[in-house]
């Protein structure tokens, strides 16, 4: 009989007989890689965590403890041992199980996640508020070492020093960053600097020194003795020395261990670090291997790690790879810089070939931002390929370090729009609104793969902020014809006509085409124009527009406020002309996960709806 077939809801897994616990491990990663070999999801790190999460289901209650999972892609063992292993069906689609802890899921997602460093505030805020309410139950914030490298978890390590009631925050390290230090000595010293006696011990030697002459100078005599002991032995002193204890070293994939020092942790009184080591990928060869690979990934075939379906035609990703790497060779004064995404941007390639030239700052958007500003400000021309939804991070310092000085960095914006699958965290329908507001940015984006080459050749000679946002998935290639240069501030006429002029970003072009010709099929002529520059407006084209036309139609993959329509509209009513004005976007609502073209049909940015909104507007 299936052992996980015994898990029906949380806390089932102690009721299992300890021998049966492996081979509970052991089903558990034949079920991860057969369903999200069908589905796609994030599969290397889940591999690696599923005996941590087994010991950490094994040693708190759910849902009255509270688990925090850091970015959250890794919490698919601890959605199976609360009941959700019919959910994986429908893993990340339309209507189905999240990639990601949610609560509107279950009580036992105490915490919605997706972006990086946040579960150590987090778990310290429900620390607090479990002592403001007199409640007892215990903590857990799990957090990569990754994840370790944003300064938003060294932020809250800082003020979590200051408690002195049970936190703990386990360090998943799966790269071993900190130096191997397993074995009995670690073993004993986590054990016996959380044994009650010994706490007691402490407190005893204090106070009996406290009533002696010279009795602060012993203290600190001994204080010192062990404290160079400590920076002998022990690996985590980083954590120490800010007051936070450290416990381990452990392997993550021995259970009874982990469970064990889990157990000594939770005798501490104030915060914690379990450092527990693990193997991403671990119990399939193919993501032990290539790990990166298998971090995020599409349906793919069991037996030999590879996609189920090959790519035919390359990527906005790979069209700005070979492009920056084409700019980098003209111009020695191009550096690129990433957030631990040099695969997923697409910068893997520019770090082969200028290594020098190429710089990874760990998960730290905000610092990066910064980063590029000084080297801006020193002669050089920095490119910043970050996720759209991840430069939220950056935006005080977009606004502070870049803009403020008008420094020639350019933004290249990756997955902006919707991206699907992995739902509200990492929709990028947000910075046409944010980086928007910004004096002295210039926002563009481009219709197709030849006009992204062009913006990225004109950004780099452009001396100012610039950001260029494109979509995810395959790039474009229609529309070969028009291929005029990019001219800052001004619109592309595709197709020139009267009645409707509508307006369209980036990739909304290529839809653009499908609503001119159901219009065309419903009796009304249209205009196409291909903004080209969000900000700042073609104020020229609008005026264009205002004047030959009965309606204005904007169309965009972002939110509506603050977006594009928002700001033809705000030129509009500058004009003292009789026109209306149409704005297709996204209304004010996260997007959840599903394929994009669901999720275009949800949010009302198809070609058949948006054609049918016009033309009963005509009516």
């Amino acid at each position: 009989m299936s052992v996980l077939d015994l898990i029906k809801q949380e806390n089932d897994i102690k009721r299992l007989d300890p021998n049966l616990l492996p081979q509970l491990a052991q089903e558990i990663r034949e079920f991860l890689i057969e369903h999200i070999s069908r589905t796609g999801g994030h599969l290397a790190s889940n591999l690696g965590a599923v005996e941590l999460t087994m010991a950490l289901h094994l040693v708190l209650n759910f849902p009255e403890d509270k688990l925090i999972w850091d970015v959250g892609h890794q919490s698919y063992t601890h959605k199976i041992l609360t009941g959700r292993k019919d959910g994986f069906e429908h893993l990340r689609q339309y209507g189905g199980m999240s990639g990601f802890p949610k609560r509107t899921e279950s009580d036992c997602d105490c915490f919605d996640t997706g972006h990086s460093s946040t579960s150590i505030s987090a778990g310290l805020g429900f620390a607090r508020a479990r002592d403001l309410k007199k409640e007892y139950h215990h903590v857990v914030s799990v957090i990569g070492d990754g994840a370790l490298t944003g300064g938003l978890a060294w932020e809250a390590l800082n003020n979590a020093s200051e408690l002195r009631t049970n936190f703990i925050i386990v360090l998943n390290d799966n790269k071993m960053s900190i130096s191997e230090n397993v074995g009995g000595l670690s073993k004993h010293l986590a054990s016996l600097r959380t044994a009650r006696d010994y706490q007691e011990f402490k407190s005893d030697v204090h106070s009996t020194l406290d009533r002696r002459p010279y009795g602060d100078r012993v203290a600190r005599r001994i204080h010192n003795m062990k404290s160079s002991l400590k920076q002998l032995l022990i690996p985590g002193m980083i954590f120490e020395n800010i007051g936070v204890t450290y416990l381990g070293p452990v392997s993550g994939h021995n259970l009874s261990d982990m469970v064990q020092i889990l157990q000594e942790a939770k005798k501490v009184n104030g915060a914690v670090v379990v450092h527990v080591q693990t193997e991403k990928g671990r119990g399939y060869l193919p993501a032990e291997m290539n790990p990166d690979r298998f971090h995020g990934t599409g349906p793919f075939v069991i037996e030999t790690g590879q996609p189920a379906k090959v790519k035919k035609k390359p990527d906005y990703t790979d069209v700005f790879s070979a492009v920056i790497c084409k700019i980098a060779a003209k111009n020695e004064n191009i550096v690129a810089m990433t957030a631990a995404m040099a695969d997923g941007t697409g910068l893997k390639r520019f770090r082969n070939e200028y290594p020098d030239r190429f710089f990874d700052v760990g998960i730290a958007e905000g610092h990066a931002v910064t980063f590029a500003a000084g080297m801006a400000a020193a002669g050089l021309h920095p490119v910043f390929a970050v996720y759209s939804s991840f430069l939220q991070r950056g935006f005080d310092e977009v606004i502070h370090d870049v803009c403020i000085q008008n420094l020639p960095v350019i933004f290249a914006i990756d997955r902006a729009g919707l991206v699907g699958a992995d739902g509200e965290t990492h929709q990028g329908i947000m910075d046409l609104s944010y980086l928007s507001l910004i004096p002295n940015m210039t926002v563009m984006a481009p219709k197709n793969k030849w006009e992204l080459a062009d913006m990225l050749w004109f950004a780099s000679r452009y001396d100012g902020p610039v950001a260029i946002r494109y979509p995810r998935g395959q790039a474009y290639d229609g529309l070969k014809k028009f291929r005029s240069p990019v001219v800052w501030g001004k619109s592309e006429w595709l197709y020139e006509e009267s009645q409707v002029a509508v307006f369209a970003v980036g990739n909304m072009v290529e839809r653009a085409l499908k609503v001119r010709e159901l219009l065309h099929e419903k009796g009304y002529s249209c205009s196409l124009i291909n903004a080209r520059f969000i900000k700042p407006v073609d104020g020229e084209a609008v005026e264009k527009a205002a004047e030959n036309h009965r309606l204005i139609v904007t169309m965009e993959e972002n939110l509506l406020h603050g977006g594009y329509g928002d700001a033809v509209g705000e030129y509009l009513e500058k004009l003292d002309k009789d026109i209306s004005i149409l704005r297709f976007g996204i209304s004010d609502q996260f997007v959840p996960h599903g394929s994009v073209p669901e999720l275009q049909k949800q949010v009302g940015l198809d070609p058949e709806d948006i054609a049918e909104k016009i033309a009963e507007v005509l009516r």
